[in-house]
């Protein structure tokens, strides 16, 4: 299979970079060269900025492809610029939309690729929405060959998954509950939520590459598991070897004492339980199972962030913040002890 990524390096990305490349695929990789290093060995970089279309197009002039795959897009004005370069040029191409564009909040907790797609609270999903229209639109008028695929909540490595963090990353959380200092859940921790570690969607995604089924459709490609809030953070304290110390606090509060957006990101995203059905993904893809369970994943995250003090990345305003906003629950408490 030669197959072309517009980006390769990222948390989802770079899983099924690795494996194709284990699997010899013919792999080649376009983006601005600046994560290339962390790369296997074995793909063909091109290096260029994917906004710059003219220069795009020359350095894939004589390249055609099986498979094209887009990880960046994420307004319709970047997929109408993957239109005119790749229509004629590939067999397949992905588009890696997002779970979060599916309807919010839900009329059924169980989300199929049936689901309405509605977000009034993210403009991030909305556009994603848009890009989906533009590119089904180019599929049925067309025949432009596409797969839309739409993950959840997918880590890796470098970062550990959590609701509430700052700018800069995961860390801060994980020094918090480390230095025994409270750490921030949203709402009560009981909704559901689900994660999957980046070597499960690799193993999806693969298999809906070159796959005829898959052209013209939608799949979101996430594990079966589901878990509250609350046992995600219980999990990432015992990975780290210590007692959690928990301040439940409101989406709604957060997002109004918040520059972060908490509107999007909580009220529209993770304050809600999602249970996804991944029935078609399993008719697309036989066999697929995501076999790595969550407390075996974040372990691994945890050791590997540890062991790596280059992803300890300290957020000073994040931590005064989440300060802020215990003194300040703590405060309005004390109004109504007698």
């Amino acid at each position: 299979m030669k197959a072309l990524f517009i980006g390769g390096t990222g948390t989802i990305s770079s899983a099924i970079t690795r494996s194709l490349l284990e699997q010899n695929c013919e792999l080649y990789l376009l983006n601005r060269g600046n994560r290339n290093d962390e790369l296997p060995e074995g793909a063909h970089l091109l290096t260029g900025d994917i906004h710059d279309e003219k220069a795009v197009a020359d350095l894939i002039r004589d390249l055609d492809f099986d498979v094209v795959c887009d990880f960046i897009a994420f307004h319709p004005s970047d997929l109408e610029r993957d239109f005119r370069l790749f229509h004629g040029k590939t067999k397949q191409f992905i588009f890696i939309s997002s779970a979060s564009a599916y309807q919010t909040p839900l009329s059924h907790y169980q989300i199929t690729e049936g689901t309405p797609l509605s977000n009034p609270y993210w403009e991030y999903s909305r556009n994603k929405i848009a890009c989906e229209e533009y590119l089904m639109t180019q599929y049925r008028e067309q025949g432009f060959p596409v797969t839309i695929v739409r993950p959840s909540h997918t880590y890796g490595e470098r970062s550990i998954p959590l609701g509430v963090h700052g700018s800069k990353g995961s860390w801060q959380v994980a020094k918090r509950m480390l230095e025994n200092k409270p750490v921030i859940i949203h709402g009560d921790g009981t909704s559901l939520w689900t994660m999957t570690h980046n070597r499960d969607f690799a193993q999806g995604f693969i298999g809906l590459m070159g796959n005829i089924h898959a052209i013209g459709e939608a799949v979101h490609i996430t594990s079966d598991e589901s878990v509250t809030w609350n046992q995600i953070y219980e999990i990432i304290a015992d990975a780290l070897g210590v007692k959690l110390n928990a301040v439940h606090v409101s989406s709604e509060f957060l997002d109004a004492c918040s520059q972060e957006d908490f509107r999007g990101s909580l009220l529209g995203d993770k304050a809600n339980t999602v249970v996804f059905d991944n029935s078609k993904l399993k008719r697309l893809v036989p066999g697929f199972t995501a076999t790595t369970r969550l407390d075996q994943g974040i372990k691994e995250t945890v050791q590997h962030i540890l062991a790596h003090p280059e992803l300890q990345q300290e957020d000073a305003e994040f931590d005064a913040w989440c300060d802020q906003i215990i003194s300040a629950l703590n405060a309005a408490a004390q109004t109504f002890q007698r």
